[in-house]
């Protein structure tokens, strides 16, 4: 089941977000982002236990993908693709979505190429040392 996130499952998500960043709970105060209109974090949950998330920020017909993961032992088993269905069915107004990924991160880009996504620009030292790719759906 996907849903909108709630307070309640702040705890699970820092844990899940921690998969991405180290400093996960530094980088990101869920206290604010519950209350911004901007701001939406959706969950995939599979008997009451929080499998993944997306995290994405909608301004008028466009989407950026902040972040995506799901929990390593749930891993293919179709949950990135059905939280990233579930955004692009939801807002199907949008006509443009945007995401930054890892140059070296070949998994996540052939991921975002099976729903469209294509490579629009290189962000230099966007990950500290390392470049990303800016990629692009739609527009």
């Amino acid at each position: 089941m996907i849903r909108e996130f709630k307070t309640s499952d702040f705890e699970n998500i820092y844990e899940l977000g921690e998969l991405l960043h180290s400093n996960y709970r530094k980088l990101y105060n869920l206290d604010s982002i519950i209350n911004e209109e901007y701001n939406h974090l959706f969950i995939y949950e599979d008997n009451e236990k929080i499998l993944g998330f997306i995290h994405i920020t909608k301004l008028y017909e466009t989407i950026d993908i902040v972040d995506i993961v799901v929990d390593s032992g749930a891993r293919h088993r179709g949950i990135g693709s059905n939280l990233l269905d579930y955004v692009i069915s939801e807002y199907d107004d949008v006509k443009l979505i945007t995401l930054e990924v890892n140059v070296s991160n070949k998994v996540a880009i052939a991921f975002y190429q099976k729903f469209g996504f294509e490579v629009v620009s290189i962000r230099k030292n966007y990950y500290n040392t390392d470049d990303a790719y800016l990629m692009k759906r739609g527009a």
